[in-house]
């Protein structure tokens, strides 16, 4: 089930997309205590592809300020920052569309994540794919960018899976804990 209509004030709906194993949705100020417990449970290992991140991400103001920014972002056509959720209500990871860029391109950047204890069972597969076809029937998107690190195998045989295709190398692209690397330009 996707939802993305205009209510009576004339604002947009946000998304609930809902799948066999997971939904995903924008996270409101109620979610918050779960959001931070998430990333403070995940931080060892979001940190292996993703900078550490300052003590003030893990604070009840920082997300109250991230979650207003985000409906914001998305009203205004700018982002679509989802978090995935597990059919017992559990955050399990999170996918973000961002950086839009509309006009004759209609394009925009995914990030994502999941637990530890979530991958290689599916679950991002079949988030991604309720998301991706949400921001291109939904949201008009033409194209969806995604870049990760070669030395993350999962990561690229994910964005394989879901007919991305490799355009390149982006030499020094990101800079992670203080180091420039080689990744991967990934788009569909």
């Amino acid at each position: 089930m996707m939802d993305s209509e205009i209510n009576q004030e004339g604002f947009q709906v946000f998304p609930y997309l809902q799948g066999e194993r997971v939904f995903l949705r924008l996270a409101t100020v109620d979610d918050i205590p779960q959001i931070i417990s998430f990333y403070q449970n995940n931080a060892a290992h979001f940190e292996k592809v993703a900078s550490a991140k300052p003590h003030e991400f893990y604070t009840l103001e920082f997300w109250k300020n991230t979650i207003i920014t985000s409906q914001q972002d998305y009203q205004n056509d700018k982002a679509c920052n989802l978090f995935i959720f597990d059919l017992t209500n559990n955050i399990v990871g999170f996918i973000n569309f961002f950086s839009f860029i509309r006009g004759a391109f209609h394009a925009c950047i995914l990030g994502y994540g999941l637990t530890e204890t979530t991958r290689e069972k599916g679950l991002m597969t079949e988030a991604l794919k309720l998301a991706i076809n949400f921001v291109f029937n939904d949201l008009n998107m033409h194209r969806i960018m995604a870049n990760y690190s070669p030395t993350n195998e999962c990561s690229g045989r994910l964005l394989r899976r879901l007919n991305f295709v490799v355009e390149g190398y982006a030499i020094d692209y990101l800079r992670i804990h203080s180091k420039s690397g080689l990744f991967h330009s990934d788009c569909s």
